[in-house]
């Protein structure tokens, strides 16, 4: 396992579940895991999706159902709050939401078995510290595109944005997961929030500790 602290994020190199038993004070959980679509076929198959992958793991059903699952129900039992995008093929297989939100996108994010999907939905757990009249809507349109990173599958950064400030509670650490190239960091830096990111894919750990260096550099320069 590796650690590295750039200003107010703390990014570990390693296996997710590992670093989870090492998390003691209240967190919050943003994350975009593996969708599960290595090996399926048609509109189920990463042709269509989040592309090919370059990391230690397989990105099929067995690997959502062992692994992901099990890492987000440990999540929804001690964070405060979480918000996860666990994509169509598998969400049948993680834990029963207090609620539920979506991306919605007049462009297509992927092919399904009855025709173009122009939404991505957003599993919630735990509790919206604006619940009640300051409530925020739980879904957004999305129609920007998300920067080329390096990733084959990065994050809208604005509608990424918008779900880390939803989701997250004032001054508690935000929770990445399956950081990928970062979004959650980047945009933990721009909201002045505390951020923990878990990747286990070195390839990408690099570029999301790039772009969080970036950010955290632009934050102060404008602070």
């Amino acid at each position: 396992m590796k650690i590295e602290t750039i200003g107010s994020a703390t990014l570990y190199l390693g296996d997710c579940r590992e670093v989870l038993s090492l998390l003691r004070q209240p967190y919050c959980v943003v994350t975009d895991p593996p969708f599960g679509i290595d090996g399926g076929s048609g509109g189920d198959s990463k042709n269509y999706a989040k592309g090919a992958y370059h990391a230690a793991w397989p990105d099929t059903p067995e690997y959502i159902s062992s692994v992901v699952v099990p890492v987000v129900d440990h999540c929804v039992r001690s964070a405060i709050a979480v918000g996860v995008t666990p994509g169509l093929k598998c969400i049948d297989l993680y834990p029963k939401a207090r609620d539920m939100g979506c991306f919605w996108t007049p462009a297509t994010v992927t092919h399904g078995p009855w025709g173009l999907t122009c939404f991505w939905p957003i599993l919630y757990y735990g509790k919206d510290h604006r619940a009640g009249k300051g409530a925020w809507p739980t879904g957004k349109a999305v129609t920007e595109s998300a920067e080329r990173n390096g990733h084959p599958c990065p994050k809208p950064f604005k509608a990424w944005r918008w779900l880390v400030a939803k989701v997250a509670h004032p001054g508690l650490p935000v929770v990445d997961l399956f950081m990928g190239s970062g979004t959650t960091g980047v945009a933990c830096a721009d909201l002045g929030l505390p951020f923990i990111g878990i990747e286990i894919e070195p390839k990408y750990f690099e570029i999301a500790r790039d772009r969080i260096e970036h950010a955290q550099k632009q934050q102060r320069l404008f602070a």
